[in-house]
């Protein structure tokens, strides 16, 4: 191609670099740029062959094109400017930029001081001004061309109240993977490789949420120490993959994955990091948005500009409130939903997003607003990680309807309650019920409550009752980085032990937890490798552990113990798809299905409701909960029919998973809308759960129904059996659970 002297006009908009099948057209938003000019490379990346400056800006965005390019180009910017960090400026042309919008990077960061704008050496610090070339150590932008047949590809639509989400690391998941292949492990290829999804399925798996997989940076300081970002919660470029999860360099590789999970009937949701940036503070390199225009895309503290505000304890924070900040998050999003199909998002310190001009947060705030109203992004699943570390930082549902949250306060709870803390059926109570006292508002409904008891910040399952205190020597920060109260325990011995009986105890409360997990109102999130006894040896912070400290052990995971788990786990989620009391809708307030059929309610050791004062004994760590809900339509099925055992509770129908038809989903939004189906079958399930140390016997309340039971941490092979006793003897640290069908004209005729 030759290059011509000057680029023509061009257009403002799309932002980013766009091929038209003639050309390329350049756009890129500046407000305080003085000009800007569009640098080319060699296909290799290491020698700039032109500088153009390009010709218009229009609206704040400065555009060109290019005849004749084609994808494939390798590109990157420069900014002229002012240099004045004093008033929040720092630009420097001797620094090359990459474009916000880059659908695609070469290179990577090669960490040296002539990637930073200053004199990092020098007494004024960043007040001083460098003027070496970065472009040698810079990753470049590459113009792509994104054109894929994606066929028959639908999103799989899972209602949210059927939703099993399995957080993973792309990466970790798949490195120790004995059937992938070699070159596809940890990338896309290997995600989607078919025993990768068999697995899933088996789980009960519906959505995959991946750590970050936009572009991102390996922090200097790691780099020095010969560790690796390995979480990749520094984010370099929010339009393109990471280079290092493509076994094959090209980004089709993740469309083929997609539709591969979403042809087995599993979404993926991405964790996205918009609330900072890699650049750091004032202190940190100029690598893209910095010397663009520092004072639009972050948030500068107003009475010292020279300061960035940290809310996201990463030294910057993004100004979301900035109209073309604002623009680049969302055509971000759109981008990965329409170009990737990807079917929702998980916000890394989601509430930043909702911080106004005055630094509080707002439910009602600009982004929030953005995504409700746009046609692509509020069809898809919004989590948001609900604080942060600026002021009022904690902000569990509070964000607003159509959101789902993280709940940290069930991780907690649950922990606590298992470990046999004192005082703490009110809290296990409320986190079983989908904690409505903080999500029962604004017509929300239960699912807004993402459950989880792990997640990959913290300790794994079996290292929460496996270690007291956190060892994470590994990490190079002298063990000082990570929480120090992780609300487990190790049962007599710190770490991995051959004692049977430690080991008893410790499994016990793995599938304890599980159960919770599984069968507590909300939307269950289960760590990938919790399921198989995946430990990071005591490490709570492996943020910096791309290594066997954090990829899944697949081998381990083929031990009996491990197989034993993994398959109580995948029963747990089939009996969650099976009995809709335990996944309930709407939330529930105790109100009547049927005569002395509540919808919830809450019983003793003797099987009596639980009273005010009973709630207020702190050393009961036993509880009794009833739910009910109207049954499913039977699903027919000539093999379910001929299922052993007592029909519906053997696994057959009418319990398969059927979907609502219209005119029931039309009832369930209606308010009331289960008043004309209260006469038909309903199923009730009791969940019996004893957190002491010894075995409790559990009476039965009323009325008097044919129990089944269906789940027994304690006894996790055992198959499902009617009770035909009116009391349960559970054993010490575990949960029972009870179901039966229930017929109202029965119950109505029962007399006590």
């Amino acid at each position: 191609m030759t290059v011509p002297d000057r680029l023509l006009p061009g257009r403002p908009y799309p932002l980013g670099a766009t091929f038209d099948g003639l050309g390329v057209n350049f756009a890129v938003f500046s407000a305080h740029a003085h000009s800007v000019e569009l640098c080319l490379f060699d296909p290799s990346g290491r020698h700039e062959t032109r500088r153009l400056s390009l010709p218009e800006c229009t609206d704040e965005v400065w555009h060109g094109y290019l005849p004749e390019a084609r994808p494939g180009l390798v590109y990157g910017y420069r900014a002229h400017g002012p240099y004045e960090p004093q008033h929040g400026d720092r630009f420097n042309p001797h620094k090359l930029l990459l474009d916000p919008y880059a659908r695609r990077l070469l290179g990577e960061i090669h960490w040296t001081d002539a990637l930073y704008g200053f004199r990092s050496a020098g007494a004024r610090a960043d007040l001083s001004f460098d003027r070496r070339d970065s472009a040698p150590a810079m990753p470049k932008a590459v113009v792509v061309d994104e054109s894929f047949d994606w066929g028959e590809d639908r999103p799989p639509a899972i209602p949210w109240a059927d939703t099993v989400i399995y957080e993973a690391h792309l990466r970790g998941l798949t490195m120790r993977h004995p059937a992938v292949p070699a070159p596809e492990r940890g990338t896309f290829a290997g995600l989607a490789h078919p025993a990768v999804i068999a697995h899933l399925k088996r789980l009960g798996v519906t959505a995959v949420e991946l750590l970050p997989v936009q572009a991102f940076a390996q922090d200097r300081f790691l780099v020095r120490q010969g560790l690796r970002n390995y979480w990749g919660y520094q984010p370099l470029a929010y339009f393109a993959p990471e280079p290092r999860y493509l076994a094959g360099g090209g980004s089709d590789e993740i469309r083929i994955a997609v539709r591969r999970l979403h042809a087995a009937g599993i979404e993926v949701i991405l964790d996205v990091v918009y609330n900072h940036t890699c650049e750091g503070d004032e202190t940190g390199p100029t690598l893209s948005w910095r010397g663009l225009d520092n004072r639009s895309y972050y948030r500068l503290r107003p009475d010292d500009p020279r300061r960035y505000v940290n809310d996201t304890g990463t030294g910057n924070t993004i100004n979301a409130t900035h109209p073309r900040v604002l623009q680049m998050v969302m055509d971000s999003l759109r981008h990965w939903v329409e170009r990737y199909h990807v079917d929702g998002f998980r916000f890394d310190l989601g509430t930043v997003l909702g911080r106004e001009a005055g630094g509080g947060f707002d439910p009602g705030a600009g982004f929030f607003d953005a995504v409700r109203q746009d046609p692509v992004l509020n069809r898809v699943k919004l989590i948001s990680e609900p604080w942060d570390i600026g002021p009022g930082g904690w902000q569990v549902g509070n964000h607003p309807p159509g959101w789902a949250e993280w709940n940290d306060g069930f991780r907690d709870g649950v922990r606590r309650f298992w470990r046999g803390d004192a005082g703490r059926r009110p809290d296990i109570a409320s986190r079983l019920a989908g904690s409505a006292a903080q999500f029962d508002r604004r017509c929300r409904r239960p699912w807004a409550s993402i459950n989880f008891v792990a997640a990959h910040d913290g300790f794994t399952l079996h290292d929460l009752v496996t270690y007291v205190e956190k060892h994470n020597e590994a990490n190079g920060e002298g063990n000082r980085d990570g929480h120090g109260d992780n609300h487990g325990g190790n049962w007599g011995v710190e770490g991995e032990t051959a004692d049977s009986a430690v080991n008893a105890v410790r499994g016990r409360l793995k599938r304890a937890m599980l159960a919770t997990l599984f069968l507590s109102a909300g939307t269950p999130m289960l760590l990938a490798g919790d399921e198989m006894d995946r430990t990071q040896g005591g490490n709570n912070n492996a943020y910096c552990q791309d290594n066997e400290t954090s990829w899944v052990d697949w081998e381990r995971a083929a031990t009996p113990a491990a197989r034993q788990l993994t398959a109580f786990a995948a029963r747990c989620a089939a009996l969650r798809r099976r009995l809709p009391p335990l996944r309930p809708t709407r939330f529930q307030h105790g109100a009547t299905l049927a005569p002395g059929i509540p919808e919830i309610a809450w019983f003793d050791l003797e099987g009596r409701p639980m009273m005010p004062e009973a709630w207020g004994e702190p050393e009961v760590r036993t509880l009794a909960l009833w739910r009910a809900a109207p049954a499913p339509e039977p699903a027919p099925s000539p093999a379910d029919s001929e299922a052993p055992g007592r029909g519906w509770a053997a696994g057959a129908a009418p319990f398969g998973r059927a979907a609502p038809r219209r005119e029931d989903r039309r009832e369930d939004r209606r308010e009331g809308g289960r008043e004309g189906r209260r006469a038909g079958a309903l199923v009730a399930t009791l969940l019996l759960l004893n957190a002491d140390g010894v075995p409790r016997r559990f009476l039965l309340p009323d009325p008097p129904l044919n129990w089944d039971l269906v789940l027994d941490s304690a006894d996790p092979e055992a198959v499902e059996r009617p009770l035909g006793v009116r009391a349960v003897a559970v054993a010490p640290r575990s949960a029972v659970l009870l179901a039966a069908k229930v017929d109202p004209a029965w119950v109505v005729s029962f007399s006590p």
